[in-house]
């Protein structure tokens, strides 16, 4: 029998499960070779990660994808970082997405974008962004980019260990006129 895959809201009380998610995701990057997208400490010993997830948990933009009640990946929705140029246009952001790589979680972070998708429509919104980074041979821009996304803008942010190449993706959503 298939899992059953459930999208919840999240809260403040969820982000242990949250820091779950994204240490289990740090590790598996540290297996892959990728010390440079979120580096090789786990999330949940950094007081400011274990902060920002703790304010995005209290936005009300949080979203868990859940398989027999186990939390297998994480969407955050709301406003655009500082970093990224702005929008010209009303925009639901995508802040978080993170899933773990157990065989339970497969398609959880399409179904994760699926739910952006419909809050954007529910905020009557017709484009949805992300950012990711764009390193370690651009993998992460190219799952956008098969979710539908299209690369805008270029950025960098300097870290104590050198620039971290991020890009910028855009959707338009079809909206309904019935």
């Amino acid at each position: 029998m298939t899992p059953r895959l459930q999208v919840v809201p999240g809260t403040v009380e969820d982000v242990p499960a949250m820091l779950q998610v994204l240490d289990a995701a740090v590790r598996w990057l540290v297996e892959q070779g990728n010390t440079g997208q979120w580096g090789t400490e786990p999330f949940s010993v950094n007081p400011k990660a274990v902060a920002a997830n703790e304010r995005w948990a209290a936005s009300g933009g949080l979203y868990l994808a859940r398989v027999d009640g186990n939390v297998v990946a994480a969407l955050v929705v709301g406003s655009a970082p500082a970093y990224v140029p702005a929008a010209t246009e009303p925009e639901l952001y995508i802040n978080l997405l993170v899933t773990d790589h157990s065989p339970s979680a497969r398609g959880a972070g399409r179904h994760l974008l699926d739910h952006a998708r419909a809050v954007a429509r529910e905020r009557g919104v017709t484009q949805i962004r992300v950012d990711c980074y764009a390193g370690h041979g651009g993998g992460l821009v190219r799952y956008y980019e098969r979710q539908g996304f299209t690369a805008t803008d270029s950025f960098s942010v300097d870290q104590v260990n050198g620039p971290w190449a991020g890009q910028v993706l855009r959707q338009r959503l079809e909206t309904d006129h019935s």
